[in-house]
């Protein structure tokens, strides 16, 4: 799909993130010339046609005071992975959860969820409540700790 010169130029204005005021999309057309009503037609456009997968906002957690964050990954029945994934994604611990192939015989976890805690007992917590509502569907678990905070970006486009 061929970008138009609008859409170069509505990319390159929230590449960084949307401005963080009352009204952005009001904001980024005055960056760029153009109503914010155009902005949040343009982007719900985009939205609709693949061409950016969503429009969200990236807490900092450690900002926040969660400064253990664990991904805890779970080997799942796979006839229940679906309907249990849905379920621990909903947890208000849980920022993002997802399904992934297992990778055997080393990696047998086909179900990641992260969990926000103020300490590592607190993540171990969370953990105990989703090992809870996965019950005897869950064969095995871990925590991955993170160890250093990683930028998060969005979509970039070159200048040329």
């Amino acid at each position: 799909m061929q970008l138009t010169d609008f859409d170069r130029e509505l990319i390159a204005a929230t590449q960084s993130g949307l401005p963080l005021v009352s009204r952005p999309y009001e904001a980024v057309g005055a960056m760029i010339g153009v109503s914010g009503e155009k902005v949040r037609e343009r982007l719900a456009q985009m939205l609709d046609e693949g061409l950016i997968r969503r429009i969200g906002a990236v807490p900092n957690h450690y900002r926040l005071g969660y400064l253990a964050n664990g991904m805890t990954v779970w080997d799942v029945a796979d006839e229940r992975v679906d309907e249990l994934g849905e379920r621990i994604g909903a947890l208000p611990a849980v920022s993002h959860c997802y399904r992934r192939p297992r990778e055997l015989p080393l990696w047998p976890y086909n179900l990641f969820a992260m969990v926000h805690g103020r300490s590592r007992d607190e993540v171990q917590q969370q953990a105990d409540t989703i090992r809870q509502l996965l019950g005897d569907a869950c064969r095995g678990s871990d925590i991955l700790y993170s160890s250093a905070i990683l930028k998060k970006a969005g979509l970039r486009i070159s200048e040329s």
